[in-house]
């Protein structure tokens, strides 16, 4: 927040704003995020094949993209919609609250997005998306992870929509589909299924480069780990601050 792009070319000892975004007309019809009023970029996705093609996920401002290393942006949001939108605006292209995109590193064509009122599917870069309705037990909420090399898998982490923020019926359960989204699984096996009030926001889930092993942490500082595609899971012996990141180190 409030939604600026900065560059390093030189390992991160300096940074400059990518300025033709922080420019564009339409980041007047950017919005804030909710408990802020300015956007934040969500995801910084880059094309491991191209690294001229860049993906942006932006909260509440939609899908944007770039084939030239940001010197030039498109808005990329054609099959999303709003439903938290009056009416007549659930088709506006800009008020698209995305709030998290994953690629698959092997095959980045497929993208999927977390988005406010559901999830959503790309087999085209972002240039369009199709609604996935299978997930379950909800289809609200903050993270999505890939599969590195399989393109029909992907985890999410489903919660209460706007009125508490919580897990469904006080579990917290992973969705996992191995099918592009035509069907889940809810996984369960070893994470709290009991008055569990733990949320994890957009970067709390995590894939190491196998596929295999998972990372989930929660705001209620909760951290679990998965050796197994999300089968099972065991939790760390001990409750942390509240986990706003997990991530796997390069070996």
């Amino acid at each position: 927040m409030p939604g600026g792009l900065f560059r390093s070319d030189d390992g991160g000892d300096s940074w400059s704003l990518n300025e033709a975004l922080w420019r564009m007309p339409e980041r007047k019809q950017w919005m804030g995020v909710a408990g802020g009023e300015q956007p934040g970029i969500s995801n910084v996705l880059i094309d491991p094949r191209n690294p001229a093609d860049i993906r942006l996920g932006v909260s509440i401002a939609g899908v944007w993209a770039s084939t030239d290393t940001g010197a030039t942006w498109q808005l990329i949001n054609h099959g999303m919609y709003n439903e938290y939108m009056p009416p007549e605006r659930s088709g506006d292209p800009i008020a698209r609250d995305v709030h998290c995109l994953a690629r698959c590193a092997a095959h980045p064509a497929t993208m999927w997005c977390q988005h406010h009122n559901g999830v959503f599917r790309s087999e085209d870069h972002g240039a369009t998306w199709d609604e996935v309705t299978a997930i379950q037990p909800s289809k609200f909420g903050f993270a999505v992870v890939a599969h590195p090399r399989d393109a029909s898998i992907a985890w999410f982490v489903p919660a209460v929509k706007d009125e508490r923020r919580i897990p469904v019926d006080g579990k917290v359960v992973v969705a996992r589909t191995r099918d592009g989204g035509q069907s889940f699984e809810v996984l369960c096996n070893g994470l709290p299924q009991r008055h569990a009030y733990d949320l994890v926001l957009r970067h709390g889930l995590a894939v190491d480069d196998s596929g295999e092993r998972l990372a989930c942490g929660s705001t209620s500082g909760g951290l679990w780990i998965s050796e197994n595609g999300g089968d099972s899971w065991a939790a760390l012996d001990a409750r942390l601050p509240p986990i706003a990141v997990v991530r796997f180190a390069a070996m």
